[in-house]
């Protein structure tokens, strides 16, 4: 059943190629969307028993992983120098948002009578900061009770699958004429010079196969490095110095002439971005909603919306371009691991490297600021 599910997850991106390949309805979703509500119909049909829930962490950790240095393979770092100083500031911009509608939302529902709002208020900006690796140990600072934790994260899950598919299909066109839009660099990355990126036929064709077999070697070999040093150095949020490695031995290696002209090496990480959407989406369960206390849920969906908008209005004030304000807010809400979605979504491989360098310090202050802010508002 692992082979079967492993299968399944590594082959239905290759379907959702297909159809991109030969329909133009399928092309004007675009294969990013199309994984994403092919896992959420596929995790929502009920084929899925609940034991292949560990077989999906797996997939989505190990899919995650190995495509980021792949795609960091091929950017170019004097490209991304030009934009680095707009996304950090988009990213504090975004941190301020949704401390400041946490806030709010906190003086609503105390006044409504809701038991111990400050926890929802902690756990929000930390995990809309910093992503679910902050969630855990936000919980036990603030000693959230189990039942409520849990409740939390469902609807985190819930709620996140709808932010990305709004942000992988209307926001693009909704934000870029908000705000200010400059179209992306074609020079951006290497990949971006090819032909045609969108082609994933070479990944088949053998002659393509070297090259493809070294860039997968050397992401190994980069995962690999970066769990090691991650295990021996003693930080209280490892994933969040996992994926600091990664980013940071991808880069070192993007600075090699050979390196960043690996033929196919962008594909192959895309594909396993695909796989990645897919496997995540299918984790979420709609069924989930039955018959349970919603007061989380109306938290989270007020702070998701409200820090969302007023991020946008925030970037507009600061004059900060659309991808960049999309990029670090699918990495502030979403964590860095989304990046590449959303990235892709834009066909902007520019403001990768951006998402991700901003994703990791929203992990760096998650657990910070969501302590502090609940413990001050209890």
């Amino acid at each position: 059943m692992i082979l079967l599910y492993i299968l399944l997850f590594l082959g239905l991106p290759a379907a959702v190629l297909w159809l991109v390949q030969r329909y133009g309805w399928a092309r004007r979703i675009g294969a990013i969307l199309l994984c994403y509500l092919a896992g959420l119909i596929l995790g929502n049909s009920g084929l899925l028993p609940d034991s292949a829930a560990a077989v999906q962490t797996q997939i989505t950790e190990a899919a995650i992983a190995l495509a980021l240095p792949m795609l960091l393979f091929t950017l170019d770092v004097r490209a991304w120098r030009r934009i680095a100083g707009r996304a950090l500031l988009s990213m504090l911009l975004a941190t301020v948002a949704v401390t400041a509608v946490a806030v709010a939302l906190f003086t609503l529902f105390r006044q409504a009578g809701v038991v111990n709002p400050h926890e929802l208020a902690g756990l929000t900006v930390g995990i809309y900061t910093g992503g679910t690796p902050n969630l855990a140990a936000i919980k036990t600072g603030l000693q959230v009770e189990e039942s409520r934790y849990l409740l939390f994260h469902t609807f985190d899950v819930l709620l996140g699958g709808l932010y990305l598919l709004f942000m992988l299909s209307i926001a693009p066109w909704l934000f870029r004429r908000l705000l200010p839009y400059v179209a992306p660099a074609a020079a951006a990355t290497a990949a971006a010079s090819a032909a045609d990126d969108e082609d994933y036929r070479p990944l088949l064709q053998r002659r393509s196969w070297p090259g493809i077999a070294l860039a997968f070697g050397l992401s190994v070999l980069i995962v690999a490095v970066s769990l090691a040093l991650g295990n021996l150095l003693p930080v209280g949020n490892q994933t969040a110095l996992v994926i600091l490695l990664l980013t940071s031995f991808g880069i070192l290696a993007s600075l090699l002439d050979r390196v960043r002209r690996l033929p196919h090496a962008y594909q192959a990480g895309m594909y396993l971005i695909y796989v990645f959407s897919v496997t995540v989406a299918s984790m979420a369960r709609f069924t989930q909603l039955q018959d349970v206390d919603f007061t989380p849920l109306l938290f989270l969906a007020g702070a998701l919306v409200g820090s969302l908008c007023l991020h946008a209005l925030l970037c507009r004030l600061f004059r900060i371009d659309a991808d960049t304000f999309m990029v670090t807010s699918v990495a502030a809400i979403c964590s860095p691991p989304f990046v590449p979605m959303i990235a892709k979504a834009l066909g902007n491989p520019a403001v990768l490297l951006s998402g991700i360098t901003a994703g990791i310090i929203g992990y760096a202050i998650g657990n910070y600021l969501g302590i502090s802010l609940g413990l001050l508002l209890s």
